[in-house]
């Protein structure tokens, strides 16, 4: 008889993954890096969003 896999969600592996990497940080000091990672996603998008901008002028001016 063949071993039936687990389904293991997406959200799952994310939560185990999270768990992994904070090691044995308190959940209460976590947080300072989970904000410093959303202000870092948040600074490059508005990055990117200006340099796709400033590519498209200067595309026209071509």
């Amino acid at each position: 008889m063949a071993k039936q896999k687990k389904e293991v969600t997406l959200e799952a592996k994310l939560w185990d993954t999270a768990n992994k990497l904070r090691g044995s940080v308190e959940p209460s000091e976590y947080k300072h890096v989970v904000l410093g990672l959303i202000f870092l996603k948040f600074a490059s998008d508005k990055f990117n969003v200006r340099k796709n901008n400033l590519l498209k002028k200067v595309m026209k001016t071509l």
